[in-house]
């Protein structure tokens, strides 16, 4: 009876022994998350961009790139699936931050979830947070899980020269102050970043820190210096660039040798008209040899900048790695950097110029929330061309540059093809993953974050929270893919404004908006999207939707708000 209980206890200890052990802090790694915004999948040079990304490009080198991570094709869904490992809708941004008075369209996360912030907090973990918020007008980062905070919580971007858009939480905590002149939004919320690491070094507990940059997502803000690494860079127009993007993708073997580049992509619908369930295209972006001289100086400026923004948030990301290192957080540190969904192509070839701030008008932690469908395109004056990269000039780069972000794949932003919801993804912790600068070529998603950190951290998700019950985590942890191993799952899918997709195994559907017909891919083959198999495939496709709408209910895609296509009910927004 004894030697029976003694075995019965040795059992229990050698079943919890990885528990146990991950509950010492020194066994446990602190977590480094860094989030871009609107980041293309080829933009870093790590996969295959001319842009200067030597620090990203340095993790890649001694750690894994991803091939196959999917995001939730825009902002607000991909940070709440981010923070709290559901689907978009389950955690009730399905769309953007206004309430529509649907469960899967509330604006902000709902009480039926928690973050990553929360659940490690429950671990042991000190947290903090820089940056974009975006997950509801409402909602405090500091009521979600997180100790310290400094960015903006309400609106799409920044204009990043203007340090009065940032808050920093709690109310009278100390934060850095900028002579005039000095603050640059991405600059700041490194230096807050750095902060927070010698606040949290501390406690000697493991961390969490949660940067959220406002690079490169528009209005396109850069420091001179490196505006002007780029001035020249982009005159050859975004028919070269693309291809000798390609070109380096295959050589490093990020694609198969045989990759086609699509045919430039159509100029996206604005989001109203994807909302009715439009399939109507406006016209593909043109080739570059029909620009005239002046329009082409104009569009290459706007590349330089976004260029420039993409090289300062490596700069940065230089000056976290570097502190990490100094204290000797690297070796233990899970580094994870990626991007909140594809290319940005609002809304035309050229882009779009909004009218310049008001900085009297400027609230603390209010960023930009204004409608973008309607700002012209203004053709600057070469003489008079620098205004655009400085506080008074407020612009996009437009869907022929996003084309190029998306090399090699299909569309852009809000749509579900593969240029949409691909960005790019390195994880890097030295003391767990041994391999350096390989490629994992397993399926990803958003999803997996919650349930990756959960193992690391040894932290256990709750059953409820306050008394609310808390929906278990859809994802997958990815920690198998360090070692190469498969992830098993049954399917992905998503959707977003009536563009939708599902992918089980090689095979994926995607419409774009909500009355278009249903393509099929072999994403094993062609993952470019160009052989639509659909028509060859109609009982693969009916089952593949079947399930796909099992999904949606489930989510709280449906019922959709307002009178719109596949809406139950009809609300008053």
């Amino acid at each position: 009876m004894i030697a029976n209980r003694f075995l019965a206890c040795l059992l229990l200890l050698c079943a919890f022994a990885p528990l146990r052990e991950l509950s010492h802090a020194a066994d446990r790694p602190n977590i480094l998350l860094i989030l871009a915004d609107d980041l293309g999948y080829s933009d870093v040079g790590c996969y295959g961009g001319e842009i200067h990304t030597p620090n990203i490009n340095g993790l890649a080198a001694s750690g894994l790139r991803y091939t196959q991570f999917y995001n939730c094709t825009r902002c607000c869904p991909s940070r709440a699936c981010l923070l709290t490992g559901l689907y978009p809708h389950q955690a009730g941004v399905g769309d953007m931050t206004g309430d529509q008075n649907q469960p899967g369209y509330r604006g902000s996360l709902q009480p039926n979830c928690v973050t990553f912030g929360q659940v490690l907090k429950s671990a042991g973990y000190r947290t903090a947070m820089v940056g974009k918020w975006h997950v509801g007008d409402n909602i405090s980062p500091i009521d979600r899980g997180f100790d310290n905070f400094y960015g903006w919580t309400r609106g799409y971007g920044v204009n990043s020269w203007y340090e009065k858009t940032m808050i920093r939480l709690p109310v009278g905590a100390p934060q850095r102050m900028y002579q005039p002149g000095e603050y640059f939004a991405t600059d700041a919320l490194t230096d807050h970043a750095v902060d927070f690491l010698a606040d949290m070094r501390q406690a000697k507990s493991p961390w969490l820190l949660y940067v959220a940059y406002q690079a490169p997502h528009f209005p396109l803000h850069a420091r001179d210096n490196e505006v002007l690494e780029y001035q020249n860079r982009y005159r050859e127009g975004w028919d070269r660039i693309r291809d000798e993007r390609l070109q380096r993708q295959k050589q490093i073997k990020l694609v198969p040798p045989d990759t086609k580049l699509t045919p430039r992509s159509p100029i996206p619908l604005p989001a109203a008209a994807a909302r009715n369930g439009s399939a109507t295209e406006d016209g593909n972006n043109p080739p570059w040899s029909a620009l005239s001289t002046q329009r082409q100086h104009d569009v290459a400026t706007r590349m330089a900048v976004y260029a420039a923004m993409v090289t300062g948030m490596d700069r940065n990301i230089g000056r976290i790695v570097e502190d990490l290192r100094a204290n000797g957080d690297l070796d233990n540190t899970l580094i994870i950097f990626l991007s909140d969904n594809g290319a940005c192509a609002e809304w035309e070839p050229f882009g779009f110029d909004l009218q310049p701030l008001d900085p009297n008008r400027i609230q603390p932690g209010v960023g930009i929330n204004l409608g973008t469908q309607a700002a012209p395109s203004l053709l600057r004056d070469p003489k008079n061309i620098s205004t655009m990269w400085h506080a008074d000039g407020m612009i996009s780069y437009g869907s022929a540059w996003a084309n190029v972000g998306s090399t090699p794949w299909r569309m852009y932003k809000h749509a579900c093809h593969e240029g949409g919801i691909s960005g790019p993804m390195i994880v890097h912790w030295p003391a767990r993953i041994k391999a350096g600068n390989e490629f994992r070529r397993q399926v990803g998603h958003l999803v997996d974050i919650m349930p990756t950190f959960m193992e690391v951290s040894g932290a256990q998700y709750p059953a409820e929270n306050a008394g609310q019950k808390i929906d278990p985590p859809e994802g997958r942890s990815i920690v198998p893919t360090f070692d190469d191993k498969p992830i098993e799952r049954e399917f992905l899918a998503w959707e977003h404004e009536g563009n939708a997709a599902l992918r089980a195994g090689d095979w994926k559907i995607v419409r774009r908006g909500g009355q278009s017909p249903w393509e099929l891919y072999n994403i094993a083959a062609d993952r470019t999207e160009l052989n639509n198999l659909a028509d060859q495939q109609a009982d693969r496709v009916k089952s593949m939707t079947a399930k796909w709408q099992t999904w949606a209910e489930r989510t709280h895609v449906f019922p959709k708000p307002g009178p719109g296509p596949n809406a139950k009910t009809k609300t008053k927004k």
